[in-house]
């Protein structure tokens, strides 16, 4: 096995000058280990994706049995195939009655291009209306539905037609109009550092969408999958999307999204043209596998039922005098600090005393903290013991 941190830099493109750089040798549970068999507990979950933690014995039965059938056999939609059938079976039965057709993609971006095709398609409207500070996704319209404009600068010109408004501003509801396709938002914005709306506004911009004809789109990649304490944080809004977006944690670790809508509304889809939406990997089979079993861990285990509880112990623990602030909702924490820079140092010494935690992209000043909903309550007590000496010894 080559191990080589210069393969690494040389070789794989690179995302920033200063990655990690932890060498992974096997990971379980919350739990990362190094060639050194270094033990670094995962308190970012691979950034939202490992809520059930990492190699459950479950999934990776799952994913074994499917291993012995076959792997791809043909491009989504054109074969009959019991993984995908199963998955999306079992996700329409835990969604409201509107969201009973699923389009199974390869990531979280690719669930929302997809979204906002449909949206397009749907209404024939062009406008689309995001939020500032929001984060769906890398590629061009997903950066494009982005409210990062340093991230965005350098690839304009990107998708015309995007209005921007504030989130969790009743009266910026204004500027959502008959001409808007669609109003895309996540549940909770995540990359903005826990940005928490309140019911009255969910339930006035489902209004708004109502009213307008514009499809609402929630972008659940990041708090969905039990998160927040519901499996969809829509859930606790007292509100339903027209489109909905999942991904990361949905494929218990493999690579897996989706946009879920109506039958009626993804049928646009099927013609005028055919084809309006294709792929090829979406919908792999071990993938399905893999995310089938996620969601049935979370639903037998009964792990949305300990996500409060260790979510205000966690709340308790972290207590010291550098902490500016704490937005949580269930187990998604954002932790402020006086500056970016204080916070990128916690980050490291954190990770020398064997705790990952990091940063968000749009928000540098605060920390995240999303464990896997396995974690437990003594684990919980030594990661906020070993956080606080971070803190302490920077």
């Amino acid at each position: 096995m080559d191990f080589s941190q210069e393969t690494f830099l040389n070789h794989l493109a690179q995302t920033t000058d200063s990655p990690s750089l932890i060498t992974v040798s096997h990971a379980e549970g919350i739990y990362i280990y190094d060639t050194d068999n270094k033990r670094y507990t995962d308190l970012i979950s691979g950034i939202g994706v490992s809520n059930i933690g990492h190699r459950h014995p479950y999934v990776i039965q799952a994913i074994k049995d499917q291993l012995d059938r076959y792997l791809h056999v043909m491009v989504y939609g054109e074969y009959v195939q019991a993984s995908s059938n199963a998955l999306a079976k079992k996700l329409i039965s835990l969604l409201p009655p509107n969201l009973n057709c699923c389009y199974l993609v390869n990531s979280g971006t690719e669930a929302n291009e997809g979204a906002l095709k449909l949206a397009k398609r749907f209404t024939g409207r062009t406008e689309i209306v995001s939020f500032r500070k929001s984060y769906h996704g890398s590629t061009q319209g997903s950066l494009s539905v982005s409210g990062n404009e340093i991230k965005k600068q350098a690839f304009r010109p990107l998708l015309p037609d995007i209005n921007f408004i504030n989130f969790n501003v009743i009266d910026d509801l204004q500027f959502i109009t008959e001409r808007s396709a669609c109003v895309i938002v996540e549940t909770i914005q995540g990359d903005a550092g826990v940005r928490i709306p309140s019911r009255d506004y969910m339930k006035a911009l489902r209004k708004k969408c109502n009213e307008t004809g514009a499809l609402l789109i929630l972008d659940e990649i990041q708090c969905g999958m039990g998160r927040t304490g519901t499996l969809f944080a829509f859930e606790q809004f007292g509100i339903t999307p027209d489109i909905l977006t999942v991904a990361k944690a949905f494929g218990g670790g493999l690579p897996i999204g989706a946009f879920v809508s109506d039958k009626k509304i993804m049928a646009c889809l099927t013609h005028d043209p055919m084809l309006g939406h294709i792929t090829t990997f979406g919908g792999n089979p071990v993938c399905c596998a893999s995310a089938l079993a996620t969601l049935e861990v979370i639903q037998n285990e009964g792990l949305l039922e300990t996500v409060e509880e260790k979510g205000r112990l966690f709340e308790s623990l972290l207590k010291h005098p550098k902490i500016k602030e704490v937005r949580r909702i269930g187990l998604m924490f954002a932790i402020d600090f006086e500056s970016a820079a204080l916070v990128s140092k916690i980050v490291l010494k954190a990770k020398e005393f064997g705790i990952i935690c990091y940063w968000f992209l749009s928000h540098p000043y605060s920390f995240r903290i999303a464990p896997p909903l396995t974690i437990t309550k003594k684990q919980i007590e030594e990661s906020c013991e070993t956080i606080l000496r971070a803190i302490d010894n920077v």
